[in-house]
């Protein structure tokens, strides 16, 4: 097996998933011993990085970039252990290569000499799940909220790969070929941790045509049984759809949750817009808080018909809701309507590097025309998911806005990220949002 693991039970080579598809009730694999030989005669892959590189992955950071790598004793395979030395031959790193992406490593441990085996990465899996237990409460059962993040990527120590549970089906958005050979051990884990639960694998669209090679491919049912429609789940005591297998990110947008639960206690006696609705998620919140009146704008008749059908999950919501599909931008600054409560919350807008300026601009100009629909009191609350805008941009941004409007603003608060979605590196930071208040 090119990857270096050792499989036992006589499962199949790792680069066959079609195995997923015959699994029913448990994972037909089990890998042990994952810094295992590699490949007969092949040596250990080892990797020599620059002088920077060395310092920042000491400091915590995860990601070694191909340009960063400056000796590399053969070249490897997706999914391999790359154990990398500092300039005195000395352990430094260890993590899963990837070849074909230009984050060349992505650091699983840092520090003294580790064994990743099996129990490692179970440690490693229990201790992401006692983090959302302190919050949610036990991970098998029914709560008030039983759809958010178990595992948060980088920040839980799994570099390129989130996990989310919406009821009794977890999905695994993977954005690494590097996690390819490891899924079979990850799915028994969480066959163990989760009974009965299924688990839906989502991939990242720059690894779909390598996923292919081994018989994997977006929206695949590994584990269990997925209904054909969308799963409903809970989030504070209300109930949403999540659409699990074709639907944006993971299903539903679970990093929201800290700011929702904050809208709905601005939202009594209040005319409430909820820009860029998505399937309603700002709404519902701003309904149970005793909106008098809620409106949803998209531009997608599809999410606005998610926005509708998760209120028909709710028959208990009062106030009048309207669905409007337009374009935000161009809506915004014509509609004559005012409100109390608004809230821009966008797609990112700057989904690379050469973006940022344009979005800085966007921003600014959807604050403007945001506060300007706010009846004397409203209050404004504007979001970004744009990693490549910093929180300080963002809010600079937002600020000078209102101040060019004339009004008398006075700020509430700033937020960052939910709890089960907490960044440990800066790169990993993208979420923020401002609560402004006009007189």
């Amino acid at each position: 097996m090119a990857c270096g693991l050792r499989c036992t039970l006589g499962c199949p080579d790792q680069r066959d998933f079609s195995w997923a598809r015959r699994c029913t009730t448990a994972v037909c694999c089990s890998l042990v011993n994952l810094p295992a030989q590699p490949a007969p005669g092949l040596s250990r892959l080892r990797l020599r990085v620059t002088n920077a590189a060395e310092s920042h992955i000491r400091a915590g950071h995860p990601w070694v970039y191909e340009s960063s790598v400056r000796e590399q004793n053969r070249p490897g395979e997706a999914g391999e252990l790359a154990v990398i030395y500092d300039r005195r031959d000395r352990f430094l790193a260890i993590g899963l290569y990837d070849p074909a992406s230009p984050l060349r490593v992505r650091v699983l441990h840092a520090g003294a000499p580790v064994n990743i085996d099996t129990a490692w990465w179970a440690a490693r899996l229990d201790s992401a799940l006692a983090r959302r237990a302190a919050l949610f409460g036990a991970v098998a059962e029914d709560h008030a909220t039983n759809g958010f993040r178990l595992i948060n990527g980088e920040s839980d120590g799994f570099p390129g790969l989130v996990l989310d549970r919406y009821a009794r089906v977890l999905v695994m958005k993977v954005y690494t070929a590097a996690w390819f050979p490891v899924l079979p051990l990850l799915l028994d884990l969480l066959a163990e941790r989760f009974s009965g639960f299924a688990v839906v694998l989502r991939l990242s669209r720059n690894i779909q045509e390598q996923a292919a090679k081994v018989a994997l491919m977006d929206g695949a049912v590994l584990l269990g049984d997925v209904p054909d429609g969308p799963v409903i789940f809970k989030e504070s005591g209300l109930h949403f759809e999540a659409d699990v297998r074709r639907g944006q990110k993971t299903g539903f947008f679970l990093d929201q949750r800290e700011n929702r639960r904050r809208v709905e206690t601005f939202a009594a006696g209040r005319r409430v817009l909820n820009a860029f609705s998505f399937s309603g998620g700002f709404s519902l919140y701003a309904a149970r808080g005793g909106a008098t009146e809620v409106v949803s704008v998209d531009i997608s008749p599809h999410a606005l018909e998610g926005a509708r059908r998760n209120f028909q999950l709710n028959p208990g919501l009062r106030g009048r809701h309207e669905t409007v599909q337009a374009d935000v931008f161009d809506w915004l600054g014509t509609t004559p309507r005012q409100f109390d409560l608004v809230i821009l919350d966008p797609p990112s807008l700057a989904r690379r590097e050469s973006e940022r300026a344009g979005a800085i601009r966007a921003y600014a100009k959807l604050a403007t025309d945001g506060l300007s629909k706010l009846a004397p009191g409203g209050i404004l609350i504007s979001a970004s998911c744009s990693a490549h805008v910093s929180a300080d941009e963002f809010f600079q941004a937002v600020r000078t806005a209102a101040r060019r409007t004339g009004r008398s603003v006075r700020e509430l608060r700033t937020s960052r990220h939910a709890p089960d979605h907490h960044a440990s590196f800066p790169e990993a930071e993208y979420l923020k949002a401002i609560y402004l208040q006009v007189e």
